[in-house]
């Protein structure tokens, strides 16, 4: 089953939403990210004895969305525990770095933010290590890669 956010707390579910979905298969787990580096979500799901499915996104819309990667210098490498907010417009967004999600899978580890009609935000990142660090008016469309204590790498992401 897949379900569409409709942005007002409520949620539809999407019966038309291809193949992938409606094809019958006893599934474990599923993993969310963006396997193609495109800027959108894609799903793999883990299917029992048979290959896994993955349901890529390759709807275009005008929308933006900025993805953050995050490497622990004095926490751990792996940025793990880490609570990234967004401020974009008027609306706020928090996601933390895990090391998993699902049974038998885990999630892409770099944060992804839809933006909406926005272009820019603020990004504040609070790492296990108890430091707090704060960008202003970061771009949207693109992989941000911070590192802890030395801010944006220039160079290390990429943008659409």
């Amino acid at each position: 089953m897949v379900f569409r956010n409709l942005g007002n707390g409520r949620f539809e579910e999407l019966t038309e939403a291809g193949p992938g979905v409606a094809a019958a298969h006893c599934s474990r787990g599923c993993a969310f990210g963006d396997f193609d580096n495109d800027g959108d979500i894609d799903i793999l799901i883990v299917n029992l004895n048979e290959p896994p499915s993955l349901l890529r996104n390759d709807i275009r819309g005008k929308h933006h969305w900025l993805k953050i990667k995050l490497i622990g210098t004095k926490s751990n490498r792996s940025a793990i525990g880490a609570r990234v907010v967004l401020h974009y417009g008027s609306r706020t967004q928090a996601q933390e770095v895990i090391s998993q999600s699902s049974f038998y899978s885990a999630n892409d580890p770099r944060l992804h933010f839809g933006l909406g009609d926005e272009t820019s935000a603020d990004i504040e990142i609070r790492w296990p290590s108890g430091l707090q660090e704060k960008f202003k008016a970061v771009a949207a469309d693109q992989l941000v890669v911070i590192k802890e204590g030395a801010g944006v790498l220039a160079g290390a992401g990429w943008s659409r």
